[in-house]
């Protein structure tokens, strides 16, 4: 996603289980802990996770209203009634080691989608990419490993962002962890 910020060891995390996992059936995505990566500037929408041995997803919900709130966040469906999420509750940010196979379940269940989806509401009708793992995951078709990482996860999801998001990667480059200059 073109406005995140992922951290360098997550993707040495997905790319090291990229390099020694060959079965096509066998993706994985990071996770992070969902106090890193909200915004104190509005609500966000992130995948949240439910994990079995700490390892294996097992499904992930799309909560697309999340606020941050003390001691983790609070997602709502309808806009009144808040439901509370740990800080370490698991949470994808979209940073998945797919299988070349996904392209093909990407493909054929996008026609289904819309049939579904489209004449509902054609404005907001988003394929969101983790419904695809989780209908693997749900017919046994897949597996998801998760790879957890501690990395904190910026983004400018709101124009109120981009401020923190330009201090802290320019604190990364002082510290060496991030190159001063990205094309020289």
């Amino acid at each position: 996603n073109a406005d995140d910020f992922y951290g360098r060891t997550a993707f040495e995390t997905v790319v090291n289980y990229l390099q020694n996992e060959n079965n096509p059936s066998k993706h994985s995505m990071v996770a992070y802990k969902l106090i890193n990566t909200l915004t104190e500037n509005g609500h966000v929408a992130r995948g949240v996770c439910t994990v079995y041995n700490s390892d294996n997803l097992v499904t992930i919900t799309e909560r697309t209203h999340i606020e941050m709130r003390e001691n983790g966040g609070a997602f709502t469906e309808d806009g009144i009634n808040f439901i509370f999420l740990d800080a370490n509750t698991p949470v994808s940010m979209n940073l998945w080691g797919f299988q070349h196979s996904i392209l093909d379940a990407i493909e054929s269940n996008f026609e289904n989608f819309l049939r579904e989806n489209l004449a509902k509401n054609p404005l907001k009708c988003e394929y969101f990419l983790p419904f695809v793992p989780d209908l693997l995951l749900k017919t046994g078709k897949a597996s998801v490993k998760v790879l957890h990482t501690a990395e904190k996860w910026y983004g400018v999801t709101y124009k109120d962002d981009k401020p923190n998001v330009m201090a802290a990667i320019e604190n990364m480059k002082n510290k060496g962890l991030y190159p001063r200059y990205l094309w020289r």
